[in-house]
């Protein structure tokens, strides 16, 4: 599998475990923000702990936006969002007020509801794949995966959905636009199917 990933680096608490099941599956990846490494890789993960609002601005810090929109929407880069990473490609988030997120798929990003179920939703709960999606492939209908959130993503794009998650009510729990995927669960903490999520979407050309 011949792929220069590049694992986009704000700060984010869980690059490291990124980096390390990528590692496993010899696949040849930098961890950086540096735009010649955004310009120069095949594949693009953004991942994300933290609240949307905070990473955001750390993103505009560190990264810039113009050479990652430049390579995600018009170069057409595979680009995969996780967690929060996947949160921010909403228009707006609602995490400590109010604030704005990539815009890349429409939609916001607000508190769940789960009933009487805690919050945050922690723990391996299975999807619900709704869309045929590459990222899935060869493994069923229900896999299941580790999560760990309090907020998920709400669009009224329904095309943009590929699969539900249900945790005291229905929420999405991944995403996708053209070259563009958001996972809400974090493939590096679901050992073997989140390899095979992570080797599904290398690929993805």
């Amino acid at each position: 599998m011949n792929s220069q990933v590049c694992i986009l680096d704000y700060g984010s608490g869980n690059v490291r475990s990124v980096a390390n099941i990528l590692a496993s599956l010899d696949v040849e990846f930098v961890v950086s923000n540096k735009s010649a490494d955004i310009a120069g890789a095949s594949h693009l993960i953004l991942p994300g702990v933290g609240a949307f609002g905070a990473v955001m601005e750390k993103i505009r810090q560190k990264i810039d936006l113009k050479v990652l929109e430049k390579q995600t929407l018009k170069n057409k880069k595979p680009f995969l969002g996780i967690c929060v990473g996947m949160q921010i490609l909403a228009e707006k988030g609602y995490e400590f007020g109010e604030h704005d997120g990539l815009g890349w798929i429409s939609g916001s990003v607000r508190k769940m509801n789960p009933k009487k179920l805690p919050l945050p939703h922690i723990g391996w709960n299975n999807v619900d794949v709704v869309k045929s999606s590459g990222l899935f492939h060869s493994l069923g209908e229900h896999p299941d995966f580790y999560f760990v959130h309090s907020f998920s993503f709400q669009t009224t794009k329904e095309e943009a959905v590929v699969a539900y998650t249900d945790y005291g009510g229905k929420f999405v729990s991944a995403v996708s636009k053209e070259n563009i995927f958001g996972v809400q669960f974090h493939p590096e903490k679901s050992q073997k199917v989140g390899a095979v999520v992570l080797s599904n979407f290398l690929k993805i050309r």
